[in-house]
């Protein structure tokens, strides 16, 4: 009895030990004080439940490959040979920000990703998954020379296996087909799937990390979403590949998402941010041309992030389009989870009398996310903000409003997930024409939506205001 007693109180202590030295490594390598501050606490006090999940969440500085400043030069060189071909063609295209009065507000967003606004685009909405793919199969339909196919989710179902058919076709007739997935997001997708693309032709790869220390590593997803045809026509926004976003999920029916179609130079940049993560997977750079016209008048600028970047790119985006308005900014979001700046910035846009409004869903598809998204959703309401839940059904777009000239669309949730540890693709346009269309989608949404009162907290009865608070301390690994 005395053996098997030390015996349990040697293993008890052993986890605790545990427990503090992974404490000791989350304080020194997570990116955030709140996020540190969350890990060292749970692996103190409750190591049985928390180191497990801490060997899949917890690392949030992207060490990658061994190779990765192989990955540095090749994408410097990406960008070296993208700018010099697309000179040919945006000499006129490309927009100075620091000497545009249009363009000034959003100088810093120019210098973070180092790349150039671009004239001459032409931008369209796809406002749900049955435009969306019709769009996107029309156009892979009509590809000549190559397709870029990148998502963080395939499935094999119904909408699965008319992608594949229709990249089978075009590998068939001669068209170079890459194809990117996440390995973690589309776990469940058929090894059959893969080998049949393969077989056929088309160069499939999943994205995921090569060193077994991250081989199981949930965070450093790859969150985009991209087709793009002959390096002329572009696709990016919510949606993944699987029936759910065609709205045949019962429990989540209908589902609310955007997508956008784009023309012109600022293809470019997106075809770039895939060419990177292709080299980053194989470490070959794919064949690409550059856009050949500018069908447009819309200014874009491609503001790929992700936690291998030297600043926080995602955040400081969002605080750089919160601080840029002057009369409005509205934001549409599955999850609200937002860090301390961009909750600051929200806050201080209210004090100024802009009118902050955000769209996020009224059921949820995450349980732990929801409450910590109901929580920030209650503290934003006391401090101003206005939130609508959108009623129909779930709601998965990413899309931001800035006054009446400035729309993005991506990928990119509000979360410290997408802030920090997954690669992510947004396309911010500078057009009063297309930030029209935007206002009129938004605003029919609002009017499917229910506003959150400042009164509704007081109705929460205790335990759910528990599990709220429970869920807020994750919010930095959520």
């Amino acid at each position: 009895m005395a053996e098997s007693l030390l015996s349990i109180g040697l293993e008890v202590a052993a986890i605790h030990i545990l427990g503090i030295v992974a404490a000791c490594h989350a304080i020194m390598n997570t990116r955030t004080s709140q996020g540190a501050v969350a890990w060292a606490v749970a692996l103190v006090s409750i190591p049985y439940l928390t180191l497990i999940p801490y060997l899949f969440l917890g690392r949030s500085r992207f060490a990658g490959y061994v190779d990765e400043h192989r990955f540095n030069s090749a994408r410097a060189r990406a960008r070296t040979e993208a700018d010099v071909d697309q000179s040919q063609l945006t000499a006129g295209a490309r927009r100075n920000a620091a000497a545009d009065p249009q363009l000034r507000r959003f100088l810093a967003l120019d210098r973070l990703v180092g790349r150039r606004f671009l004239g001459g685009n032409q931008v369209s909405l796809l406002k749900n998954g049955t435009a969306t793919f019709e769009a996107i199969f029309q156009a892979i339909a009509q590809a000549q020379r190559y397709i870029l196919v990148q998502f963080f989710v395939v499935r094999d179902d119904t909408l699965g296996r008319e992608l594949h058919r229709r990249l089978l076709e075009r590998a068939a007739a001669g068209v170079k087909v890459y194809f990117l997935y996440d390995g973690i997001g589309s776990h469940a997708l058929a090894r059959s799937y893969v080998e049949s693309l393969r077989v056929a032709g088309v160069q499939i790869h999943a994205f995921a990390v090569r060193r077994f220390s991250n081989r199981f590593q949930l965070n450093f997803r790859n969150h985009r979403k991209i087709v793009v045809i002959d390096g002329q026509t572009a696709f990016i926004g919510g949606h993944n590949v699987g029936v759910e976003y065609l709205g045949e999920n019962s429990r989540l029916t209908p589902w609310r998402d955007t997508h956008i179609r784009l023309s012109g130079p600022i293809v470019a940049q997106i075809q770039r941010t895939f060419s990177e993560d292709w080299y980053w997977v194989t470490q070959e750079i794919p064949d690409l041309q550059m856009p050949e016209t500018t069908p447009g008048d819309m200014t874009c600028l491609a503001i790929a992030s992700g936690p291998a970047d030297h600043q926080e790119t995602g955040s400081l985006f969002i605080v750089q389009a919160i601080q840029a308005a002057q009369r409005r900014i509205w934001l549409a979001s599955p999850y609200f989870v937002p860090d301390s700046a961009v909750q600051t910035a929200l806050r201080l846009a209210v004090l100024r009398g802009v009118d902050v409004r955000v769209l996020v869903p009224c059921r949820p598809d995450h349980f732990m996310v929801y409450q910590a998204s109901l929580f920030h959703t209650y503290e934003a309401v006391r401090a101003g903000v206005r939130i609508y839940r959108y009623q129909p059904g779930f709601l998965h777009q990413k899309v931001l409003l800035v006054d009446d000239d400035t729309a993005a669309v991506g990928s990119a949730n509000l979360d410290n997930r997408s802030f920090r540890l997954n690669f992510e693709l947004t396309v911010l346009t500078v057009s009063p024409a297309f930030a029209a269309d935007v206002e009129a989608m938004l605003l029919s949404d609002f009017a499917h939506a229910a506003e959150v009162t400042r009164d509704e907290w007081a109705t929460i009865p205790l335990l759910p205001r528990v599990v709220m608070h429970v869920a807020r301390m994750f919010a930095p690994v959520l």
